[in-house]
């Protein structure tokens, strides 16, 4: 849910953490919009009520920590961004805990399950098991519903108080529409009475709930409660259906008892000591003061344009993200002094954000005596589930973009496929002359320098097999066709990290490649640029071009971990595919 228009800050230096967050949530929420193909400041500027400078100033912040991109007036989520949501996931320690009897369930109903979390006075969902078909239903993490129109909103507000319910109250009479929920088709007028007040009743008597097309029609789901020690509800797990296999009532004789039978076992995995958990994936904490800062070096570019306080907020957002050194873990929060020295920030400043964002509603104290703090549900509102929805290709066409823009040459993206690879993304280059390959086309792997690297990156026993059953074909007077030489080939190329290819392909083209590797290591597709091979020698294409291009993979590697740490990316094509 947007912020909406900001008021001004009563905190002093803390103030742009306020407005710059107020910013992230009208870019999500303009990029989920249908129809919007790119954002501009001025949008941002009536969406916020911010003044454009505060506004530029803002985003160029933003620009320099990595969390949006601009294009010429365009500015646009970037998938870095994402780390903030997933500290609140780590820290949460649901999709850790609870993952794998979601996938369990939906394997075992052939349905999609999804955990999802209270947040004020909706639905926020963190995990999902999706059975894939053409109808597929899902809902993405990070996506919020209204509590009136999904199961799990029944179950949670069986624990509202008398303050909770006025506030829905007063939010069903200011957006009658529910416009302010972009993960749920909008309403053309208001609804009528939706009897939430008695579906909740009827959920605490039953010890379940359903959602019976409230969302939209022929969508249909059984939720139950996953509770904690003092019988408070932590979170729901859902089933969710369709009317063209399943009416409520038939969903919820198939799936009620083996969800009801896993949910002490769920209990008992929540209620577990906390495991140290590693640092989500994605960049080092930004540390003030630290020798390495890129924090001094935004300054240094921007000067009074950057907002050195928004950089420290989300810095700290980040932190309790982080395992503490004292075992602190899932749902346990993290003391100032471990935030401190997580950030290399002084206590004082840590403190000051720390507050503001309790004050907005993304952190809470985690325990009464106000020690220790963590993160809320509400994180995930930054951009998170649109950005969850990038698939391999969609992370990857930025920094190719910005890798053209840098070498003036074509470049490419490819997985291995058969013995062939594929091609499954690339930005041209504008030349007279120039390489002209489509996603989709195929190559043989031992003559491209993709291939090569992508071979390379196979276990031993497998390339071993593949070697064993190539019978290479000369494809110009230059290919290699000597098995016992591409094994050579492809063992230096494992060694250097990195393969050229010149003229074995196609006669006049050059191309050299990296690989872009996965969070495990593994290496899932190979990145290349292509030449002509009048343009110097081989050993120029490298010096020259190398470097461009393994700064590349690793931005890319960086934003496949980041997107990737909690779930599999988004539809599309995917890594390894």
């Amino acid at each position: 849910m947007s912020l909406g228009p900001v008021t001004p800050p009563v905190n002093g230096p803390v103030g742009p953490l306020e407005r710059g967050l107020a910013v992230l949530c009208e870019l999500t929420r303009l990029a989920a919009h249908p129809g919007q193909a790119a954002v501009r400041p001025g949008d941002l500027v009536r969406g916020t009520g911010l003044a454009r400078s505060v506004v530029d100033r803002v985003v160029g912040t933003l620009e320099q920590l990595g969390y949006v991109r601009l294009d010429g007036r365009d500015v646009s989520l970037a998938a870095r961004l994402m780390e903030l949501g997933n500290a609140y996931l780590a820290a949460s320690g649901l999709p850790d805990v609870l993952g794998p009897f979601a996938e369990r369930l939906a394997d075992g109903l052939d349905e999609s399950v999804s955990v999802a979390v209270p947040d004020g006075d909706g639905a926020r969902f963190v995990v999902q098991a999706t059975r894939r078909r053409t109808m597929s239903l899902a809902f993405r993490i990070g996506d919020l519903l209204p509590a009136e129109r999904c199961a799990p909103g029944a179950l949670f507000a069986a624990d509202w108080d008398e303050r909770a319910w006025a506030a829905w109250r007063a939010r069903r009479a200011a957006d009658p529409l529910d416009a302010a929920f972009p993960a749920v088709p909008p309403r053309h007028r208001p609804a009528a009475d939706t009897g939430f007040e008695a579906r909740v009743r009827e959920a605490v008597r039953t010890g379940w709930a359903a959602d019976d097309q409230l969302i939209e029609p022929g969508l249909v789901a059984v939720s139950v409660p996953v509770r904690d020690g003092s019988g408070r509800t932590v979170c729901a797990v859902n089933v969710v259906s369709h009317t063209s296999r399943h009416d409520v009532a038939s969903l919820r004789a198939a799936v009620l008892s083996p969800l009801s039978a896993e949910i002490p076992a769920m209990e008992a995995a929540l209620a577990a000591p906390p495991t140290r958990r590693r640092r989500p994936p994605g960049r080092g904490l930004a540390a003030a003061g630290s020798t390495e800062d890129p924090a001094r070096a935004a300054k240094r570019e921007l000067g009074a344009g950057y907002l050195q306080s928004l950089a420290r907020g989300l810095t700290v957002l980040r932190a309790l993200g982080t395992p503490g050194e004292e075992g602190d873990g899932a749902g346990h929060g993290l003391t100032l002094t471990a935030v401190a020295e997580a950030t290399g920030l002084p206590r004082a400043t840590a403190r000051r954000s720390l507050l503001t964002l309790v004050e907005l509603g993304y952190a809470e104290y985690a325990a009464a005596d106000g020690r220790t703090f963590r993160p809320l549900p509400r994180v995930l509102e930054l951009g998170y589930a649109p950005l969850g929805d990038l698939s391999f290709t969609e992370l990857a066409q930025p920094h190719m973009r910005e890798l053209v823009r840098t070498v003036h040459e074509s470049a490419s993206l490819a997985v291995l496929d058969g013995d062939d690879i594929r091609y499954v993304a690339r930005v041209p280059t504008v030349r007279i002359m120039s390489v002209n390959i489509t996603i989709g086309t195929r190559f043989p792997a031992h003559a491209t320098s993709m291939g090569r690297v992508l071979l390379a990156g196979l276990g031993a026993d497998e390339r071993a097999a593949y070697l064993a059953g190539l019978d290479p074909r000369p494809l110009t007077r230059h290919t290699v066709t000597a098995v016992p030489e591409l094994a050579r080939i492809l063992e230096r190329t494992g060694r250097d990290g990195y393969a050229l290819v010149d003229e074995e392909l196609e006669e006049g083209l050059r191309s050299l490649a990296v690989p872009v590797r996965g969070a495990d290591g593994r290496v899932v597709a190979a990145l290349n640029i292509a030449t002509h091979a009048g343009r110097g020698s081989a050993e120029s294409t490298v010096e020259e071009l190398l470097p461009a291009l393994r700064t590349a993979a690793a931005r890319i590697e960086a934003d496949l971990a980041t997107a990737s740490a909690h779930h599999p990316l988004g539809a599309g094509e995917r890594v390894g595919a």
